[in-house]
């Protein structure tokens, strides 16, 4: 194994409901379930939040439940992305998640505004994503209202103990010793969001594997510090 190996991010896993720690989400994971089962009636959802509170894994795993189901999806990774794709296909399917709706450019509102009017005829559904709630969004104000429409949901970003338990779940199921004391040290100085926490977390695990040193605070502070003056 080469050491550029060792530091590479290890791949995470891929969204799903079942990896998603819904904390104070409870309802809006529970709506998105619905969703992706075609039990939904609104042709609307908004998700915002934050960046890191885990809104672009519950679009992913949205799309992801509806394809297991049976239904057609597709997810949109930003906004600008809609104007790549084929408007008559994408009006097709059932359920098209938007991701970072917010930042449409004027454009990309026009599609997803007729994009939002074809499935809403189709009854199908358009999940979108936003960093603010539905009265701020800064988007024409038909694509606004239509997105106000339907139901909004805010994403609260899990607490420090709740990303600890995240953590220490992470490292119970694949076998790692990992103490109370480094997930701390992790949560003090490593990113906040929980995809890199978690991919933090794989890494630090190859590493301590190719070094042959057990995960301690000493190794993840040497470690950081290393991929810090990597970086730069």
């Amino acid at each position: 194994m080469t050491e550029q190996l060792v530091f590479d991010l290890a791949a995470s896993e891929p969204p799903s409901f079942s990896n998603f720690l819904p904390g104070r989400n409870a309802e809006a994971l529970a709506t998105l379930r619905s969703l992706a089962a075609d039990t939904v009636v609104e042709a609307g959802i908004l998700i915002w939040g934050t960046p890191g509170g885990g809104k672009t894994h519950l679009l992913r795993a949205t799309v992801q439940a509806a394809q297991a189901h049976g239904t057609s999806a597709t997810y949109i990774v930003e906004p600008g992305a809609l104007l790549a794709q084929d408007p008559e296909l994408l009006a097709a399917q059932t359920l098209i998640a938007v991701d970072s709706i917010d930042l449409a450019t004027p454009d990309a509102q026009a599609v997803a505004f007729r994009l939002f009017n074809a499935l809403k005829e189709r009854k199908g559904h358009l999940v979108a994503a936003s960093r603010v709630p539905p009265a701020a969004l800064p988007l024409r104000e038909d694509l606004r209202t239509r997105l106000g429409w339907g139901l909004a949901f805010e994403i609260a970003a899990l607490s420090d103990a709740e990303k600890a338990a995240v953590l220490a779940a992470f490292a119970a199921q694949r076998g790692l010793p990992i103490s109370d004391e480094v997930i701390g040290y992790l949560l003090a100085r490593g990113q906040r969001d929980m995809p890199a926490l978690l991919a933090t977390l794989s890494a630090l695990d190859r590493h301590s594997l190719a070094a042959r040193r057990p995960i301690t605070v000493p190794l993840l502070r040497d470690w950081l510090q290393r991929e810090s003056e990597r970086d730069r």
